[in-house]
């Protein structure tokens, strides 16, 4: 079974979430915006969601999450919770 480890950072909106990715694509520690700007408790742990499989999350979030490569970083993806950034650190087959 398939698994991946994922950050995230979950903000209210749209445009929060741009902004992120803008920063992020200027260089910014991911895990630093997660513990100012999370909105998740995972925040605290620089988004930090640890491994999961499909049928974990909910379906936006494992869809976007399943599709990118350990160290890609992909958003805006929005899902009931609001709107996330999502960094994939590891996959594991």
């Amino acid at each position: 079974m398939v698994k991946v480890k994922a950050s995230h950072i979950l903000v209210k909106t749209e445009s929060e979430a741009k902004q992120l990715m803008k920063q992020l694509s200027d260089g910014d520690d991911f895990a630093k915006l997660a513990t100012l700007y999370s909105q998740c408790p995972s925040g605290k742990s620089g988004g930090d969601l640890g491994y999961f499989g499909k049928g974990q999350m909910v379906k936006p979030f494992e869809d976007a999450a399943f599709k990118a490569k350990a160290g890609e970083v992909v958003g805006p993806v929005k899902t009931q919770f609001g709107w996330h950034v999502i960094k994939v650190t590891d996959v594991k087959n």
